[in-house]
């Protein structure tokens, strides 16, 4: 379509020029005197147009012989910038590929190319970012050749590159030389380092997953519990884990944090401190109402704690893994003194509702024998040896049946619970 446009176009004034030049009259005289020069208009148009061209060629290669001189010179500082960008391709490729010296040695080339540009007046826009990405790429290699100094030395001209009001990019990259000294104080487990590094960062950069990274690590390398308990849960909603294993950190932080209280006091308001999920999570809450028994906490404020486990182990849709239910069993034998009566009818639906399950019949011969039932405990402590798997449970429920059987004056009963409880333990 344009082609036939231009093509119609051209015939246009092709007809122009040949009804105006047909019939065209008129003439142009020159006097010089004693002479008088007589041209017909068409000629003297051509002939304008012709000098006209002639003149503009001209111009333009005297313009062109001019420019020589420029474009050379332009020529050689692109040759320069293309040693530079090369040379700083080659030492990502060399650092990528595990070869540290030719790296270093690379990025030192770069370094060399760029200042040689800014000594010539050549400098190149992007210089300063250059510049320290080829300072940081030279730090990288000497910290992977464990050469301390030549990696400070190099950190330092990285970040007195950039002032701290740079554009963006420049910005970023000053963070990212932040983070890498981060990663490094990690690698050579100085925590107090890293945590100065992260705590550099702006506010911004300092809740990138990167950063968080670094600070969870760096919090539990020093032993900082709380703070990496928080760091976690920031890593949790930011995704930066799956579900399961995020969950699975907080969780071991948080009996981290439960393992270090001295009293009860403590403990309690580190559990008021954790989210309503988290004190949901049974094996937590087994573990915080244990050690709440260990510091001698009220019988009833454990068992308050191991209600949400209670409720998902006598839950047939849900239900514990055998070690968190055995463990559970253990805590709550602990803390059957002053039994209530709302814990006593739980544990009674609970063993009617799993008539098959060992423990139950257990904990509920523990709470008969708490209230001093000693036929029906009698009863369920016979009914639990015969099924219990756990050998520790096996022993204690022999031992007391051994008890049972003394109280009764059955001194041939209790010397066969007591070989079966000696034979256990």
């Amino acid at each position: 379509m344009r082609a036939t446009l231009w093509l119609l176009g051209l015939f246009g004034v092709a007809v122009a020029v040949a009804l105006f030049a047909g019939n065209n009259q008129g003439s142009v005289t020159l006097f010089w005197p004693p002479y008088r020069i007589d041209l017909s208009l068409n000629l003297v148009l051509v002939l304008l147009l012709g000098g006209f061209a002639v003149l503009y060629a001209a111009l333009r290669g005297l313009a062109a012989l001019l420019e020589l001189p420029r474009q050379a010179r332009r020529w050689r500082v692109q040759q320069k910038e293309r040693a530079m960008h090369g040379a700083l391709l080659d030492a990502l490729s060399q650092l990528l590929a595990g070869r540290f010296l030719r790296s270093r040695k690379a990025a030192l080339a770069a370094l060399g190319q760029e200042s040689a540009l800014a000594a010539a007046g050549d400098a190149p826009p992007h210089g300063r970012q250059l510049r320290t990405l080829a300072h940081l790429v030279a730090a990288e290699a000497s910290h992977a050749l464990q050469d301390r100094p030549t990696r400070a030395a190099h950190l330092d001209h990285a970040l007195r590159n950039i002032p701290d009001r740079a554009p963006l990019g420049e910005l970023e990259l000053r963070e990212g030389a932040q983070l890498r000294a981060a990663r490094w104080s990690l690698d050579e487990r100085d925590a107090p380092a890293a945590l100065d590094w992260l705590s550099a960062l702006p506010q911004g950069a300092a809740r990138r997953t990167l950063a968080l990274r670094a600070r969870l690590k760096a919090t539990r390398l020093s032993h900082q519990t709380q703070e990496a308990l928080e760091t976690a849960r920031l890593l949790g909603k930011h995704r930066a884990f799956s579900p399961a294993a995020a969950q699975s950190m907080v969780r071991g932080l948080a009996m981290e944090l439960i393992d270090g209280a001295h009293d009860t006091a403590q403990l309690q308001r580190l559990w008021l401190e954790l989210e309503p999920a988290e004190r949901a999570m049974p094996e937590l809450a087994v573990h915080a109402a244990q050690r709440l028994g260990h510091l001698g906490g009220e019988a009833a404020q454990v068992r308050q704690w191991l209600l949400p486990a209670w409720e998902r182990w006598t839950d047939p849709a849900a239900g514990l893994p055998d070690a968190v239910a055995l463990k559970l069993v253990r805590v709550l034998e602990g803390s059957l003194d002053a039994l209530d009566p709302a814990w006593l009818a739980r544990i009674e639906a609970a063993e009617q509702n799993n008539p098959r399950d060992a423990r139950l019949h257990y904990l509920s011969a523990m709470a008969c024998l708490r209230r001093q039932l000693w036929g029906k405990a009698q009863q369920r402590f016979t009914q639990a040896v015969q099924q219990l798997n756990d050998d520790s449970l096996r022993c204690r429920a022999w031992a007391h049946l051994a008890e049972l059987a003394e109280q009764r004056g059955d001194d041939e009963a209790a010397a066969a619970a007591w070989k079966n409880a000696a034979l256990l333990h």
